[in-house]
């Protein structure tokens, strides 16, 4: 069983015979109770059903989550933006073509047990972070990355209509042994919106996407940074996540702590993105992907640091 709401994804999938759900149940009937957009001065809350447009123009994303409204502008095409939800982006599939071209018979994740010809094969695009000898497909969202870096709840109804809330954090599975099992989500439940908190972080914040062209494109590297500066820049607090090369959202707690209590310059940055990328695992084709995503990693760092953000060394800590 699958739900279908913009489909962007989803209708790709099934027309490449990558899944043959046995059946569809169209959702979109529920957007007048998930899919507005909410903000106080407590949270923001966004419907499931919310059009990933409809967020990346909304003046309080903009004004105090910019991180969230720079990651859906870089997303995909304005034809498709005006088409997909924000539930369906935070779930959409690897862009692996070893998964979406089923004359490769050796995906692990489309089929159990079979191997994984990525390893040896075209993967200049794939993970180098969070990888198994099973799987080393890539995460390919942006959207996740910053709901991530600013500890968004995801809410969920289980499958009797309970609600629920985990962190997004943990929506993700690493793909370990069992790659075809790529989040969370038990069948039948069903995501219902996003919680992200006001922090003192969130509106010094961006989104920094590296790709092989500008438009319509899928990150080689990209970086969710959010920070609380002090006196002279020093890091009261930093969120951080990866995308384009890991195997789900990548919140790097590595490159937080070793930002933590420091001026913020070119130096302290480069620490950081060293922490981050300490543990990598490149194969093949994709081992230029642990410089770049560090060099990303350092830019957007020192450009969040240069935002003209009002109030933000008299933030709370």
């Amino acid at each position: 069983m699958q739900f279908l709401a913009g489909g962007t994804t989803l209708l790709d999938l099934m027309k490449l015979d990558v899944i043959r759900p046995a059946h569809l149940i169209n959702i979109n009937a529920l957007r007048h109770e998930f899919g507005a957009i909410e903000a106080d001065a407590d949270e923001l809350r966004l419907g499931a059903l919310v059009r990933m447009s409809a967020a990346a123009d909304h003046p309080a994303i903009r004004r105090d989550y910019p991180v969230i409204a720079d990651s859906l502008r870089q997303a995909a095409s304005p034809q498709l933006r005006n088409m997909a939800t924000l539930a369906g982006n935070v779930l959409q599939r690897t862009r692996c073509p070893y998964y979406r071209d089923t004359s490769w018979k050796a995906c692990n994740r489309r089929e159990p047990g079979s191997g994984c010809a990525a390893r040896d094969g075209v993967n200049r695009r794939l993970a180098v972070l969070g990888t198994s000898e099973y799987c080393i497909a890539h995460y390919p969202g942006d959207f996740a990355n910053a709901l991530v870096a600013l500890e968004a709840q995801v809410s969920i109804l289980d499958a009797r209509g309970a609600p629920y809330t985990m962190p997004l954090e943990d929506l993700h599975r690493l793909p370990g042994s069992s790659p075809h099992i790529e989040t969370n989500l038990p069948d039948g439940h069903l995501i219902t919106g996003f919680t992200v908190p006001a922090q003192p972080w969130t509106r010094r914040s961006l989104y920094l996407k590296i790709r092989d062209r500008a438009s319509y494109d899928f990150a080689l590297a990209a970086a969710a940074v959010a920070l609380d500066l002090g006196p002279d820049r020093m890091v009261r607090t930093a969120r951080i996540a990866l995308g384009g090369v890991a195997t789900r959202p990548w919140r790097s707690h590595e490159a937080e702590q070793a930002l933590q209590g420091w001026v913020l310059d070119e130096t302290a940055a480069r620490r950081a993105a060293e922490a981050a990328f300490r543990d990598v695992s490149a194969q093949g084709q994709a081992s230029f992907k642990p410089e770049l995503g560090r060099r990303t990693l350092v830019r957007a760092l020192l450009e969040a640091a240069a935002l003209p953000v009002s109030g933000d060394e008299d933030a709370t800590p």
